[in-house]
This record gives structure tokens, sequence and C-alpha cells, in this order.
């Protein structure tokens, strides 16, 4: 019998242990010390609520699903019907294939063909690679079309700290804007957020606050990183998903809409661009013919 999921690729190294699936190359499980730093899924669900999947060639949402690029109209199948969107791409339940599987790293490939909606064709790939420092994540896609593609690439982990609920977490948020949306979760503005309950610059207690927000503007260390820290004090538990200068945004998710999983952990997305990107044009990478994109992220324990 498979697992709705697929294959299971284990890997491990310095203490830390991840899972990695076929369907969508997810990432299931990552722990260290044998504590959670996701809330992942099990071995035999599908993976709810996005966990741990990765969205390309776009993450988030298109509003119609329709846009333009290259002179043409196109229209991609509703994946979010009740708000009328196209979700999160069109790689996150198909199977990867195995590449290389090594005791501390797996990298997972996956071309996507041309198709309605979306007419080139890419080469994706994704490597999962454990160290000292935690997990890094690399996401790369090549256009193998003869005209130039729309490309944007995100990921969906959950940010564990323990049981939950989060209001008692303490989150640390790099971001000075916060991304303004309609009631399809479109853009539609920016706001600043200093003085507001979104601003989590300097680290605090969640409490009340509700997410479903995508920030930009992010602080970055010397070496172009930005990290988001969530941490339990309680516990001193921590966990820090940390991001490359591709990534301009971060998409921050409690789930309060979700009865079952409401603010039982936190959604901290990497996203090379937010919801949009296809209509917007906004931070779109735009593949020639033969050019590869890349980007890097990566979660360890605090």
């Amino acid at each position: 019998m498979l697992a709705p999921s697929g294959d299971q690729f284990e890997i491990s190294g310095d203490g830390y242990r991840a899972v990695v699936t076929e369907s969508g190359g997810a990432l299931r499980e990552l722990s260290y010390d044998g504590r959670a730093l996701i809330d992942g899924f099990g071995e035999d669900e599908m993976a709810p609520g996005g966990r741990g999947q990765l969205l390309v060639p776009w993450p988030n949402r298109i509003g119609d699903g329709a846009y333009s690029f290259g002179g043409r109209d196109l229209q991609l199948p509703l994946t979010e019907p009740s708000l009328h969107n196209a979700s999160h791409g069109l790689a996150r339940w198909v199977a990867w294939s195995l590449e290389e599987h090594t005791p501390r790293s797996v990298s997972l490939a996956y071309r996507l063909m041309a198709q309605t909606g979306y007419p080139w064709t890419l080469d994706l790939r994704v490597v999962y690679d454990l160290s000292a420092d935690g997990l890094t994540v690399t996401q790369s896609a090549t256009n193998m079309s003869a005209s130039a593609a729309p490309y944007a690439s995100g990921a969906h982990p959950y940010l564990s700290v323990g049981p939950g609920p989060v209001d008692g977490w303490e989150l640390t948020l790099p971001a000075s804007t916060r991304s303004l949306v309609d009631d399809r979760l479109l853009p539609v503005g920016r706001s600043d957020v200093s003085g507001t309950d979104h601003d989590f610059r300097v680290a605090r207690p969640i409490r009340h606050v509700g997410f479903n927000d995508a920030f930009t503007d992010l602080s970055r260390d010397g070496s172009g990183i930005a990290t988001a820290v969530v941490r339990d004090p309680s516990s001193g538990a921590g966990v820090a998903l940390w991001v490359d200068g591709s990534h301009r945004w971060l998409q921050v998710f409690s789930a309060d809409d979700v009865p079952r999983t409401a603010r039982r952990s936190l959604a901290v997305e990497p996203m090379t661009a937010q919801a949009d990107a296809f209509r917007s044009g906004e931070d779109l990478v735009v593949l020639e013919p033969g050019a590869d994109f890349s980007a890097s992220w990566g979660i360890r324990a605090v």
C-alpha cells in the first residue's frame, strides 16, 4: 500500500531529521534532537492546508486565474473556487522524481509540462540538505521553452515550538511593511507596520493577533539573510526560518479560519513574490529560454 504522499525520503545529521515526500516534493517532518520544528502531517495523510508543500511556478493567489503575458491572455484553473482564485501553483500534488538521496540530503525533480493557462515547460528541482546549521532548501527552475516564462516560487512550512496555541509564543518578524488585501486575499495596498498589531520587528508575544498576511521590506544581515523566529518563553524552545535575498516576501498564516488546526502552529512562508504577481508583475521573475533561477531558505532550531 502506497502512502497518500507517495514515497518517503528520510535524511538526518547533526541532530536533525527530516522526511520529504514524493507528492509535491513536500517537507513532511523536521525535528531536532527529537523536538518537532514544524507542524507537518502524517504518513497516512494528504498534506492539509498546504503543509510543507512547494509553491511553483507561483505562490499565493492569482485573481480569477486570469493574466496576460507575452502578448497572450491566459486562463488558469481556479483551484480556490470559493474566492475565484488560482492558488499556489501547479506542482503541489504531482509526483516528483528522485535524483539523489544521501544520508544528509535529497534532491527531487519535476518537469512541469506546458498546459492550458501556463504554456511553458519548466524543469523544477529542489534540494533538501541537513548540516549543523539546520535544514537548507534550494528551489530552482529552468525554462525549457522557446519563449520567456513568468515565474515565482514559495514554500509552506508551519513552524512549531510545542502543542500550541500560538497565543503564548513570541514572534520576531523582520518586516516593516504589510500587504493589505481585499476579501479575496488579493493585494490592494501596503501599510507601515509601525504602531500596529503586526509590528513584530522586536520579539513579543503573539497573543490575539491573527495572520493571513504578506510582509516585505525585510531587515537582513550582512549576507542578505532575513530571519523570522518563533519561541515558546515557557520552555525556551525556538525555531528560526531564514530566507535569502531572492525572497522579498514572507507570508504569515495562523489558520484562524481552519477549525481543526486554528492557531496550532504558525506558517511562515518564503515567497519570491506576493499574491497576484502574474497580474501585477511585481517581483516577478521573467525566465528567458534556457535561463535558470534559484532561491534558498532554511529552518534551524534555536
